[in-house]
């Protein structure tokens, strides 16, 4: 299976999950899964919800940024992989001067 996403339509959600800013992003879900390219810019973040439908596997491409998961604070940069377990409460903030790109995977239950 291959996943393009520069053929994938880009979307815009504003103050997501009650975060700041905006958060940018490009998804696909099949039999599999859920697969999302996001971009945090500067300023914005991803607030604190329920990992409610599986884990939640972030791998960071570039920028810098911090996750609090279950009140536990890690630090996220290139090359690191920050993964929610399934039921705990996470959130995603960008620290930086630069767009924070990251992967997500949701499998499949």
């Amino acid at each position: 299976m291959i996943i393009d996403f520069n053929e994938l339509k880009e979307i815009s959600v504003p103050k997501m999950n009650g975060g700041d800013g905006e958060v940018i992003a490009k998804m696909q879900v099949n039999e599999v899964g859920r697969f999302v390219e996001s971009i945090i810019p500067p300023g914005s973040s991803i607030g604190p919800h329920i990992q409610e439908s599986n884990h939640d596997i972030n791998y960071i491409v570039s920028g810098e940024g911090i996750a609090l998961c279950d009140g536990v604070k890690e630090d996220l940069k290139p090359g690191v992989c920050h993964v929610c377990p399934r039921g705990s409460s996470h959130s995603i903030i960008n620290t930086g001067d630069d767009d924070l790109v990251f992967f997500t995977f949701v499998p499949q239950i």
